[in-house]
């Protein structure tokens, strides 16, 4: 009988252990693609720095693109 209460109590403490990481999954989701982008920038990845220099071209292309003010 003891081993199934134990089996029992360590399954219990299981499943409510889960929810703090669950909460987090959820919350590191919702962050959009230029968020993500923009902490990886920031970041000391290897690589990182060309990430943020791509944002900023597209940015001023974007820029460009919307006050050409061209055949509107």
């Amino acid at each position: 009988m003891k081993p199934f209460v134990l089996a029992l109590l360590l399954a219990s403490l299981a499943a409510c252990g889960g929810e703090k990481t669950d909460k987090q999954a959820v919350n590191r989701d919702t962050l959009t693609e230029r968020q993500k982008d923009s902490i990886l920038a920031k970041s000391r990845i290897p690589g990182a720095r060309a990430v943020g220099r791509a944002m900023t071209v597209a940015d001023s292309t974007s820029a460009g693109n919307n006050n050409s003010g061209c055949c509107a």
